[in-house]
């Protein structure tokens, strides 16, 4: 997607306030214009005054959800009366459940198998939106099937064939199994629903898509969910929608207000340097930051592991047994680094994140939202950094207008910077070593099994260090001695 269209979207979204020009929800706002605090409205909003039933409301008790957030306040009740909903609201704000909750109920008014479909456009945000429709409906027997990519298509055939009442799926490979398993179809869903819309409507899945389209009922209510949504409107009308009503709880792009947001504007040749020095200095915090490619995710995580940081890599080359492996270590806090790509950048609910580190600078700007998102989130505070490069001046000031602020600069001490210079240089040196063995394993096929680029979180290659020390002697155990000191 363009940068143009990104600002074309901010126009669309600084014209209309939260209600999205629609009439239909006018009085969104009417809380805030009748001087009543939009904050004690929100803890006086009960699940019950969305009108879900009894059942759905002790599944939020349980869950622990004392009150709806804005969007669950705005949208909830607009889908139980049956509209087609735009929802907009920055990351962690609780979009699943303001789709999920309403799917939820009218499946318990009219039961049926392949009720609903919920297309993501990452493997990992479809586990975690089945994690949550699970959760909430333990209580009614609910079924779920979770379609992805990297994962065996047969035992997915399988599941499809017990007829779950929801579908997750990622648009890829539900297209395969909607193409290749006997028995397969979707002309009974009744309830379509794009999370993190903005990206499916884009070009990456727009052939995946438009097959998916002509396989689903136009009789069916759909929902579009994103912190971000593309201008276009004619992608909006290939979706099919019926009269949506827009519901927005920001009136432009924006980040959670208790996100502290900076840049650091650094040489190019010292980012590694410069990474290390901000770990450091945050140290007792979690992070996760983002690469623009797998290989430089890769290289970044066998670096910092060299320098005896416990980082796990997560991108799109790894299987998907790798990804979640890698992620679910993140999760449990076994690991306090995650290095991503963007496919981890949307959606994803990782509670203690303290902070974002954007290594490389995001080419599209909105993705900076996603991005900063994964910190900071359902009320919590965070932190975001951003480094910027002589060759990023351009795209970084292309954030701060979508945004509409100017970030302060994270202060760092150039002098205490450069003395961690020789350090990280060795790190360097061994990560081009593991590099050039995982490639040699990839190209030779020796080892199958980590032949699809998922050098994962076994940590082999952590003991590079070793392997050069004992090929040349007594210097590595010199080297060893002098870098406990």
């Amino acid at each position: 997607m363009s940068d143009s269209e990104v600002e074309s979207g901010a126009e669309i979204e600084e014209k209309n306030g939260i209600s999205g020009g629609s009439e239909e929800n006018s009085d969104v706002n009417s809380g805030e214009e009748n001087g009543v605090d939009p904050e004690d409205k929100e803890k006086s909003c009960s699940w019950q005054d969305l009108g879900l039933n009894d059942v759905l409301c002790e599944a939020c008790a349980e869950l622990k959800w004392k009150s709806p957030s804005k969007i669950q306040r705005e949208a909830i009740p607009l889908a139980l009366q049956g509209k087609d909903v735009i929802g907009l609201a920055e990351t962690g704000s609780g979009k699943t459940a303001a789709f999920a909750l309403p799917i939820l109920q009218s499946l318990m008014e009219t039961p049926q198998s392949l009720f609903a479909l919920i297309l993501t456009p990452t493997r990992e945000l479809a586990d975690q939106i089945g994690d949550q429709f699970k959760a909430l409906g333990s209580g009614i027997g609910l079924k779920v099937a979770v379609i992805v990519g990297g994962m065996d298509m047969t035992a997915q055939s399988l599941q499809l064939a017990k007829r779950p009442h929801i579908v997750i799926a990622t648009p890829g490979r539900l297209l395969d199994h909607l193409e290749n398993t006997k028995g397969f179809d979707l002309d009974r869903i009744k309830y379509l629903v794009m999370d993190e819309a903005d990206r499916i409507l884009n070009m990456d899945f727009e052939v995946e898509l438009d097959k998916i389209l002509k396989e689903i009922p136009r009789e069916r209510r759909t929902f579009l969910f994103s912190a971000t949504m593309t201008s276009k409107v004619r992608k909006l009308q290939r979706a099919c929608l019926r009269d949506p009503v827009k519901v927005e709880v920001s009136s432009k792009y924006q980040t959670v207000e208790k996100l502290q947001q900076y840049y650091v504007f650094i040489p190019s040749k010292f980012k590694d340097i410069y990474l290390l020095h901000i770990l450091n200095d945050l140290a007792g915090n979690s992070f996760m930051i983002f690469c623009s490619t797998c290989n430089n995710t890769l290289r970044t995580a066998l670096m910092l592991r060299e320098l005896g940081l416990a980082a796990v890599p997560l991108h799109g080359q790894m299987s998907q047994n790798k990804r979640l492996a890698a992620l679910n270590k993140f999760k449990a806090k076994s690991r306090s680094i995650l290095i991503a790509t963007d496919v981890a950048s949307r959606g994803l609910d990782i509670p203690h994140v303290d902070v974002v580190l954007n290594f490389d600078i995001p080419t599209h700007s909105k993705d900076y939202i996603h991005r900063v998102g994964r910190t900071a989130r359902a009320g919590r505070s965070g932190k975001a950094i951003t480094f910027v490069t002589q060759y990023d001046v351009e795209l970084y000031q292309r954030i701060e207008h979508l945004i509409g602020k100017q970030l302060p600069q994270y202060e760092c001490d150039k002098d205490e910077v450069m003395v961690l210079q020789e350090r990280v240089g060795e790190a360097q040196r061994s990560a081009k070593v593991a590099l050039k063995e995982i490639e040699d394993k990839k190209s030779s096929g020796k080892n199958r099994k980590n032949a699809d680029g998922s050098d994962d979180d076994t940590e082999q290659y952590v003991g590079v260090r070793k392997r050069i020390k004992s090929s040349k002697g007594g210097k590595g155990n010199k080297f060893k001695k002098m870098k406990r000191k």
